[in-house]
């Protein structure tokens, strides 16, 4: 059965503000140091199973001249164009209407633009074995990430130890993202795991699903497949995908269905959610300190410091992020990091879209 993807890079990156913005978020970004953009490192990473011509990204309209821009060999039909956010449910039924239309049925991988995964081959090899059982029958299997921590910002899995097919195990339950005390407890279990937001199904098994937990999205996904083509698809997918509800595949679908399975993953995944995880995909000098760009230090340890042009010379600082760009300066405790978006929030309603 022919292997394909879905890459979802609809996404602002708020939380990366402000070198994230409206106009080039944070998927579009080299965050590594090696020049590399987000999203061509997770195209990178899964070339050795499927072919750049059965790759599709699923993304905002006002982003497909920055995909064509740092994907050249990508078929540009494969530029899904969401008119309006709608979230994952949506967004994965578009891409999964299409790769039907191409081939009928066939193994659909979705993963995110904006993770990095620091060993790849062992990535791969779970991606291989979630594509085995999601070929059987109608299975869903969700990538999780065996936690080494009690992480308080990410949903979690409930998986069953004594029911497994291969690597994967039964999904008993999702749950939404636990207080510090209850993130303790699912460690201790060893039988919860981080919801990654990766998927792998068939298209005939997630379009299944979709008839059966979300019939009036699935009925306007028909519509839109139906016009994949004609001088009439612009029009369809206009009106059909603002009709959607904004949902979440793991309310809509996830948290319903049967037949789902988990793998659990150890290979370096981050989500690079905020700018703390930067900590974490960069070395820290012998103060703690995360540098970049034009930058001096003076007795100050445990920041994030990101130049650009002109000089930063930060002194006596502990436990900061300072971001410069063009026209914004970002000064944050590390402890507000997840206030950044309030940041955006104050400036929508003051207007000044200019720095959006």
């Amino acid at each position: 059965m022919k292997t394909t993807a879905l890459i979802m890079a609809g996404g602002r990156g708020e939380r990366f503000w402000p070198r994230s913005r409206k106009s080039l978020p944070k998927q579009f970004l080299s965050l590594t140091g090696d020049g590399r953009t987000m999203i061509q490192l997770t195209i990178e990473r899964i070339l050795p199973i499927v072919a750049m011509e059965d790759i599709f990204i699923a993304t905002n309209r006002d982003y497909k001249a920055l995909v064509k821009k740092q994907l050249p060999e990508l078929p540009e039909e494969n530029i899904l164009c969401e008119p309006i956010g709608r979230n994952t449910a949506p967004c994965i039924g578009l891409g999964a209407v299409h790769i039907a239309h191409k081939y009928e049925d066939a193994l659909m991988m979705v993963l995110p633009s904006d993770h990095l995964i620091k060993y790849n081959s062992m990535f791969v090899k779970v991606l291989k074995e979630a594509c085995r059982i999601a070929e059987e029958n109608m299975n869903l299997v969700t990538i999780g990430i065996t936690p080494d921590y009690p992480e308080t910002g990410y949903g979690y899995i409930k998986f069953n130890p004594s029911i497994c097919k291969g690597q994967a195990f039964a999904v008993d339950r999702f749950v939404e993202k636990p207080s510090l005390e209850v993130a303790k407890e699912y460690l201790e279990t060893e039988e919860y795991l981080w919801n990654s937001g990766m998927f792998v199904w068939k298209t005939s098994s997630i379009l299944k699903n979709m008839e059966l937990f979300m019939k009036d999205t699935y009925m306007g996904l028909q519509k839109i497949q139906t016009a994949i083509g004609t001088e009439e698809e612009t029009q369809v997918l206009e009106t059909e995908f603002a009709a959607f509800p904004s949902q979440s595949v793991d309310y809509g679908i996830m948290e319903k269905a049967e037949s789902i399975y988990t793998i659990p993953g150890t290979f370096g995944w981050d989500d690079v959610g905020s700018w703390l995880a930067v900590e974490r995909i960069r070395k820290t000098n012998e103060l703690g300190n995360v540098v970049n760009g034009n930058v001096i230090t003076i007795n100050s340890k445990n920041c994030i410091i990101e130049g650009s042009k002109k000089l930063i010379a930060a002194v006596g600082l502990d436990d900061l992020i300072v971001v410069d760009s063009e026209d914004a300066t970002l000064i944050c405790e590390k402890r507000s990091a997840g206030d950044i978006k309030k940041v955006l929030e104050n400036l929508k309603i003051c207007n000044r879209e200019e720095y959006i």
